[in-house]
This record gives structure tokens, C-alpha cells and sequence, in this order.
């Protein structure tokens, strides 16, 4: 059964958002090119020290994965049916389910795309990362993936517990 969802002011911000990064980091090198230093930092570590230096022509290479990225998972956000819910789908709950699982892809899509652009600018400008920025990073996408799991929940009236459904009883 083919499921359709429709468009909601979060799709349209990711959308804009999504493409903004994509297109404006490639603008931003076609025109910064000739400032940038030959050696740039190629990798950072944990406290976001530069811990391997390339050639700026490696610049290159995150914003095309940011491309393929950006459009494997737009691909698969047009096919909710192929999506592992993990939580029971049912008649009633089908539209808030797929909707809550659309929003999920959107905001990590969006917050991937955000980051490889910013590590992109932030190496051509031989800059190393901010200390905070693994940090707040990793709680932005698991604070996003734990709060649109708690809305599936809810909207389900499944237990946040493992076990299943919810049947009222403690556990």
C-alpha cells in the first residue's frame, strides 16, 4: 500500500534549510578558492584538534557526500512504506506515525547537512572546531531521535518501556 504524506511547514524549513547548505557551501569554495590555503586541517579529533592536514582539493569531498547523502535520504523519506516504525501501526495511528517518522528524517537530514557544511567552511579557513561542537552535535541529533521516539510513543500508546504496547499494567 502506497502511504502519502503530506507537506508541513517543517518540510518546507528542512527543504530550504537542506538546500541552503548544500548550495551555499558550494558557492562559498567556488568563490573563496583562490584564498584558500593549500594545506587545510583534513581531520579533527574528539576535542576537535586538527589531527590530519590535506590539500584544500579535499574540501571537495564532504560537499559531495553532503549531495549524495542529501539525496539517498530524500529518496527514501518518498517510500514511508519501506520505513522499520518500531512501533505498531495501526488504521488510526497510521498518519501520525508516518508524520512523526517524516519529521525525525527531516531534522537529521537537516542537522547532517548543517555540519558538513560548517566543517567545510571552518577547515578552509584553517580554523579548528570549537570544543563544544562534538558535544552539542551529538546531543543535537540524539536529543532530536529521543524526542521524536517519545512522540511516537505517545501517539501510539506504547509503553517508552521495552515489552511492547501498553496494556496498563505496571511492570
Amino acid at each position: 500500500m502506497e502511504i502519502k504524506i503530506k507537506r508541513n511547514t517543517l518540510d518546507i524549513v528542512e527543504a530550504i534549510v537542506s538546500l541552503l547548505c548544500l548550495v551555499g557551501v558550494v558557492v562559498y569554495l567556488i568563490a573563496a578558492w583562490s584564498h584558500i590555503p593549500d594545506q587545510i586541517p583534513a581531520h579533527f579529533n574528539a576535542a576537535g584538534e586538527v589531527n590530519r592536514w590535506g590539500s584544500k582539493s579535499e574540501l571537495i569531498v564532504l560537499p559531495i557526500i553532503s549531495w549524495v547523502l542529501y539525496g539517498f535520504i530524500t529518496l527514501i523519506e518518498r517510500f514511508p512504506q519501506a520505513w522499520n516504525t518500531g512501533v505498531t501501526v495501526t488504521e488510526e495511528n497510521r498518519a501520525r506515525v508516518y508524520r512523526i517518522l517524516k519529521n525525525m528524517i527531516a531534522v537529521i537530514k537537516m542537522l547532517m547537512l548543517a555540519v558538513f557544511a560548517s566543517i567545510t567552511v571552518l577547515s578552509s579557513l584553517v580554523l579548528r572546531l570549537p570544543i563544544w561542537y562534538l558535544g552539542v552535535f551529538l546531543l543535537a541529533v540524539f536529543g532530536s531521535i529521543a524526542f521524536f521516539v517519545a512522540q511516537l510513543k505517545r501517539a501510539t500508546g506504547e509503553s517508552t518501556q521495552t515489552g511492547g504496547p501498553s496494556d496498563g499494567q505496571p511492570r
